[in-house]
């Protein structure tokens, strides 16, 4: 039957221009579709991790280089972050890996541009989804407007709600993996020097921590995340937990009395990675938060979402070149997922389960951090 496109890219967030980027000079056909317009806002905590930039440049120097032109103006390149204990004590980390803080804004619109200037992908725009369908003949996606898409391959990148995910791989939601999280963003923040990101780990929400984040032109983004379940089982409305900590925590207060919050305070998913969410399904892989790889010690997942696109671009193009799109062609991508990410994934979900229950070990680690040595070693078990 005629296809539409070879690939069909869903969502075109970081994982999803990562894909369409990794699949250029393929020969395919490939289609990239998202529900917005861009730019268009995404809330989450804006950090760009270093690993993210390192596949980029993995992938074309030249185009990593671009994104860093793009986005001028619009980040603020990190080189600190300030940890601070529920009792009070604080260490410094410094980064040697480049990486940066910018508005989800401009930096998924500047991977959007490189999209356009650099691959033949067909960008679909302002294009909800309502239903996804496949079988052994292809996928098909129908959207809002009643235009449907045909593909030999679908590419899930449509987040923590993905459609793909929900039509071809469902999962049950699991609290225990999932964070929720609110940010709100602020200027005329007091004592965050441009290149230093604040993390604020509290007593009372131990499965969680504060942020101050710069994030260029003298903007902070500002929020705070924990686990779903212990959100669930405190009955805790965030917005409100994010605003007496700005209020009442003796590092905010001081720095927050002349601030001006310029957005209101805005809730978000965030579907933790090392569990076993299937990352295939009739015709589809899943990227990034539709493949539920975001950090659990960290709480990031722009680095995991961009790799996890190039590497569904590497296995897209193999099985279109096979044409075989079975479960034992498409397994293959799942398990270099978990090779590349899943185990460290699991890994750091262990641990920040073992601290919000001893709590006593995050104090031992702070204190102990303050020994250079030992310092090190923090910053290689959070890198």
């Amino acid at each position: 039957m005629p296809y539409d496109y070879d690939v069909l890219i869903v969502g075109a967030g970081p994982a999803g221009t990562a894909c369409a980027l990794g699949l250029a000079g393929s020969g395919l056909r490939v289609g990239l579709l998202d529900k917005a317009r861009f730019p268009r806002d995404k809330v989450c905590g804006d950090a760009i991790p270093s690993p993210a930039l390192k596949a980029l440049t993995r992938l074309n120097p030249a185009w990593a280089a671009e994104l860093r032109e793009l986005t001028a103006g619009h980040r603020t390149d990190m080189r600190t972050s300030r940890l601070v204990s529920p009792a009070g004590t604080g260490v410094s980390v410094h980064w040697q890996a480049p990486a940066f803080n910018s508005p989800r804004l401009h930096f998924d619109d500047a991977l959007l541009t490189l999209v356009r200037r650099h691959t033949a992908t067909d960008i679909h725009e302002n294009s909800p989804v309502k239903t996804v369908a496949a079988d052994a003949h292809g996928a098909t996606v129908q959207l809002a407007d009643g235009t449907r898409l045909t593909a030999r391959l679908l590419v899930g990148c449509d987040g923590a709600h993905s459609a793909v995910a929900r039509a071809l791989a469902p999962a049950p939601l699991d609290r225990t993996r999932h964070c929720a999280a609110v940010r709100a963003y602020f200027e005329e923040v007091q004592d965050v020097p441009a290149t230093t990101s604040d993390f604020l780990f509290l007593g009372r929400y131990r499965a969680g921590y504060c942020w101050v984040f710069p994030v260029g032109a003298g903007r902070f983004n500002v929020g705070f995340g924990m686990l779903s379940s212990d959100v669930a089982r405190q009955k805790l409305d965030l917005k409100l937990v994010l605003q007496e900590l700005l209020e009442t925590h003796p590092h905010l207060v001081p720095r927050f009395a002349q601030a001006r919050q310029l957005t209101p305070i805005q809730g978000f998913g965030l579907p933790l990675g090392g569990s076993q969410r299937p990352l295939t399904g009739p015709r589809a892989l899943l990227c990034g938060d539709a493949a539920a790889l975001i950090d659990p010690l960290q709480g990031h997942g722009i680095d995991t979402a961009v790799i996890s696109g190039l590497l569904a671009a590497e296995h897209a193009a193999r099985c279109c070149a096979a044409d075989a799109f079975g479960p034992e062609s498409l397994a293959p991508y799942a398990a270099a997922v978990q090779r590349r990410l899943g185990r460290d994934l699991a890994r750091r979900y262990r641990l920040m389960r073992l601290l919000a229950r001893a709590p006593w070990l995050v104090e031992g680690a702070f204190r102990a951090a303050q020994w250079p040595p030992l310092r090190r070693l923090l910053v290689r078990a959070m890198g």
